[in-house]
């Protein structure tokens, strides 16, 4: 069965089309894009307002969502504020974690996304122990578990079918995977590796389900976890395949450096934090005399397919490299002046060829809008320059930027493309009288009326379709986590 969308006016080939009529097939591919229609169809619902291709959120942590609000008491560092997301990490298992996530990914429709990189790396239970490898009773995964079991879960949720989850391997995988299923919203899910503490250090206790032993270790979960989404989340039609997976290395403090020639030799994309902090530097020259971009180049994994996160301080030598290989930068604006990170330097790598995305990290906020207006607003906070970033290539960054780094067809209301969109308001006290595209510097959430993925109404004002009030959602995950909300 096919759907159509009448759009009044609609971002289409980098400019601002007016009466676009969206056409898409069954699989929710798009098959149809005409501009100048002056009226709805009768078989096409009528969308007002000003349409985008669904946002493009390249840099998710799904649970640091639980930290918003919660660390801002006595000022602290990047480094205070990390041990109390080990904190919550520590409290997930796969029934906790799928219930949290979903909160996160509906606020995400809600918010003007359509699509999810999910920069995962709580793979293993509390202790450590991989999922589906024998554990003791008692361990320290059975009281959030026992706690979830009186607490009632929200429609749709896969756990209610099978009690037994965290017998089964990858569970935390799976977890994310149901969780972004049921809520609608595209993943890609970006299974990251994370070896050691810091370089030539072992994992600390709150680190250790994070890991995999060895670089082996790592590679044959890895494939494992592919195996087991080919048949459970098979990949299909553009408009009707929600669940990919991708590879990461959480930073050159957690792969060693022997390690990293690994990830060159995969395919499809691969992330990476980079110089979000100046003692990562730091480090890295200490241990290996280069630059953290030096030494992913120097092992063969500067690429078109890397996704460089926060990329806040580098150097001359550092952009050339990342601007000369065509490498994704993901910048995450509101959560890099949260942690007090810096402003990186966006304007000169995208001059050196770099491209340029977007993503919420932490989820300090989880606006499409806010971040993609962080950018620019930080680029003049640095510069002293206002324009640095045109609305257009704004726009861009929030949407082909976005699915260029995950490698999903999304970002673009083409033929062949996912039906994924957002439609802003207009006629709110915030947009009234903006001048077409310049409408990404002045919406918020608050504008975005409808998400519609995979052909889909997800979110209709602010109200998720099948899950109902989102503020609920997160009613639920705070009480399975045994946190006060």
């Amino acid at each position: 069965m096919s759907t159509r969308y009448w759009c009044e006016s609609a971002w289409v080939d980098g400019a601002v089309a007016h009466g676009v009529l969206l056409s898409a097939d069954d699989t929710a591919t798009l098959t149809a894009v005409e501009t100048g229609i002056d009226a709805a169809p009768s078989d096409a619902e009528a969308v007002h307002g000003f349409v985008l291709p669904g946002g493009v959120n390249a840099h998710s942590h799904a649970f640091h969502r639980m930290l918003r609000g919660r660390t801002h008491g006595d000022g602290g560092t990047f480094w205070t504020w990390r041990e109390v997301m080990y904190s919550v990490a520590a409290k997930l298992d796969p029934q906790s974690y799928e219930t949290v996530a979903r909160a996160v990914f509906a606020e995400m429709l809600a918010g003007g996304y359509t699509s999810v990189g999910e920069f995962h790396y709580v793979h293993h239970a509390q202790d450590g122990t991989p999922y589906g490898a024998d554990r003791p009773r008692g361990d320290a995964a059975d009281p959030v578990a026992e706690a979830d079991e009186h607490t009632e879960r929200p429609r749709g949720d896969a756990s209610d079918a099978n009690d037994d989850d965290e017998r089964r391997a990858h569970a935390m995988e799976r977890a994310l995977a149901r969780a972004a299923a049921s809520a609608g919203i595209r993943i890609r899910l970006l299974d990251t590796c994370y070896l050691t503490g810091a370089i030539d250090s072992e994992l600390s206790a709150e680190q250790a389900r994070f890991g995999d032993g060895t670089i082996d270790g790592y590679m044959d979960r890895h494939t494992g976890l592919i195996d087991t989404f080919s048949d459970e989340f098979p990949v299909k039609a553009p408009g009707e395949s929600f669940v990919h997976v991708g590879a990461a290395i959480h930073s050159i403090r957690a792969v060693p450096a022997a390690n990293l020639p690994r990830f060159a030799e995969m395919s499809g994309p691969v992330h990476v934090h980079l110089s979000e902090q100046p003692a990562e530097n730091d480090a890295s020259q200490a241990a290996y005399g280069a630059s953290p971009t030096e030494v992913l180049a120097r092992s063969g994994v500067v690429d078109d397919r890397l996704s460089a996160v926060h990329a806040t301080h580098l150097s001359e030598e550092d952009i050339a490299i990342l601007g000369g290989s065509r490498s994704t930068i993901v910048m995450c604006p509101c959560t890099e002046a949260d942690l007090a990170d810096g402003i990186g330097p966006a304007r000169e790598l995208a001059d050196a060829g770099a491209v340029i995305s977007l993503g919420s990290d932490q989820h300090v906020v989880l606006d499409a809008l806010r971040e993609t207006q962080g950018l620019e607003a930080g680029e003049r906070l640095r510069s002293g320059q206002r324009g640095r970033f045109s609305p257009a290539e704004l726009i861009t960054a929030l949407t082909e930027g976005g699915a260029r780094s995950l490698d999903l067809p999304v970002g673009a209301l083409e033929v062949g493309k996912a039906c994924d969109f957002v439609a802003l308001r207009t006629d709110s006290m915030r947009t009234m009288g903006s001048l077409d595209e310049q409408i990404i510097l002045t919406a918020t959430s608050a504008d975005v009326h409808l998400t519609v993925s995979g052909g889909q109404v997800r979110v209709r004002d602010g109200v998720h379709t099948e899950l109902g009030e989102i503020a609920e959602l997160y009613s639920r995950a705070f009480a399975v986590l045994e946190m006060e909300g």
